[in-house]
């Protein structure tokens, strides 16, 4: 392994690891913000107990995601000086804004823990929504900057030289839009089934029943709703790469050839070298119509992109179809989800919907770390996509590789650390929150 393989796997190791923490961080405080509504509004302290439950959750992933997101922070700059010399003025906007959130949700995110029974009750409550919304804006504030790397502009491109920088139109480019809604409705889907599919495999297990239905239709509620509207914004987001980023596009859908009524492909083996597709599905005119709204118009096959620009196409596609297979799963289950709820309550408790989300632990996460291989792989060879190569920008310093070796080892004692700790949170829901209804928890708790 070279040092540009080893910082670009450095760098993805340390997006991979973070973005997990992300989503949880931007999303689960809404779920502790509606249980805690419903105590106020109710009085079933089992809400209470839920809400107080997972705002220890929220402070693990918390802490975690600070020091993670911090890293990723110093490696832009430590790994890739050449691009953050000439970038860093162009989209650093973003980047200080997302400061001032992470300041905002620490400070709301203290006095949410530590103001149970001390502030009045609906500023209590407020402070935890505060949470949410302050990690909702950081994680839509580095979706931007990222965007921007996907779709440079606010800037001029003058004789070598980045002039008369628009920080503001840098960070509403182009790219900023479709990819945050994309991404929050991703954190949302992939934190609301993981957070479902413990608290029903709980169910299973007959401990604390009471607690963790409740729980449970909070998140899976969430999951639905956010699982039925990822393909409108996935659809939404492939127009887009289509305009900017024929290229992506092309690698995707494994689309070696540009032709008119273009194919959609579903699965196969793409082989670079004769440019052809294996035991694929083919949609005939599919591609087309989802890329440009006319099964007629012509899409841009890598043919027409020259081939030391072109992405890597066997990972993108594979990675591209996980991502849409793994979607379309959780979708379905959120169809029928919704239809028990409208149609069919009693089988809310039935054994084999529970499973279905047991099974779908995993799912959304996995989603989120394939769709980020699309968007980053598919840019390759680019860092700043049609001005700026990643071999361009890396770090001259020798021995990066003994930094990819540490980090991996960092990262991964931290994994552990962090599943020993939700281990011991929900062996504690057990012996905390098994109380009877209407019985709240002392404070100390």
């Amino acid at each position: 392994m070279d040092d540009f393989l080893a910082a670009r796997s450095q760098m993805a190791l340390s997006l991979g690891f973070h973005i997990i923490f992300a989503c949880i961080g931007m999303i689960m405080p809404f779920f502790m913000a509606v249980s805690h509504y419903k105590w106020l509004k109710t009085g079933d302290t089992t809400y209470q107990n839920v809400t107080r439950a997972w705002s220890r959750g929220v402070a693990i992933f918390f802490a975690t995601g600070a020091v993670s997101g911090t890293v990723l922070s110093f490696e832009l700059g430590l790994l890739w000086p050449e691009f953050m010399k000439h970038a860093g003025p162009i989209f650093g906007m973003p980047f200080s804004l997302e400061g001032t959130a992470f300041f905002i949700e620490a400070i709301a995110l203290g006095f949410y823990l530590y103001g149970w029974n001390r502030f009045n009750r609906w500023f209590h409550w407020f402070t935890g929504v505060v949470v949410g919304l302050s990690g909702l804006a950081s994680g839509i504030l580095v979706v931007a900057a990222n965007a921007w790397m996907n779709s440079p502009t606010g800037f001029e491109y003058v004789n070598g030289q980045y002039i008369n920088a628009d920080p503001i139109a840098a960070m509403f480019n182009d790219a900023w839009l479709s990819q945050s809604i994309h991404m929050v409705l991703a954190a949302t889907v992939a934190t609301s089934f993981a957070v479902a599919g413990v608290h029903a495999l709980m169910i299973l297990k007959g401990k604390n029943t009471q607690f963790h239905t409740k729980a449970f239709r909070i998140a899976a509620v969430f999951a639905a709703v956010s699982a039925i509207l990822q393909p409108l914004s996935g659809d939404f987001s492939a127009k887009d790469v289509a305009k900017r980023q024929p290229a992506k596009l092309a690698a995707m859908e494994a689309h070696f050839k540009t032709e008119e009524k273009a194919a959609l492909i579903i699965g196969g083996v793409p082989d670079e070298k004769t440019e052809t597709v294996k035991y694929a599905l083919k949609i005939p005119g599919a591609l087309s119509f989802l890329a440009h709204g006319d099964f007629n118009t012509e899409v841009t096959g890598l043919d027409k992109i020259p081939k030391d620009e072109r992405p890597p196409v066997a990972i993108v596609h594979y990675s591209f179809q996980v991502m849409v297979m793994l979607g379309v799963a959780m979708m379905l289950i959120a169809l029928l989800y919704l239809f028990i709820l409208w149609r069919k309550k009693n089988w809310l408790q039935k054994r084999w919907l529970l499973k279905m989300f047991v099974l779908a632990i995993p799912a959304g996460f996995i989603a989120v770390e394939a769709g980020w291989m699309v968007t980053e792989v598919g840019r390759q060879p680019w860092i700043m996509y049609g001005f700026m190569r990643t071999a361009d920008a890396v770090t001259p310093m020798p021995g990066i590789i003994y930094s990819f070796y540490i980090f991996t080892a960092v990262y991964l004692s931290l994994s552990i650390i962090v599943m020993i700790l939700l281990y011991r949170q929900v062996k504690m829901v057990g012996a905390l929150y098994d109380t009877p209804a209407n019985q709240s928890l002392p404070d100390n708790h």
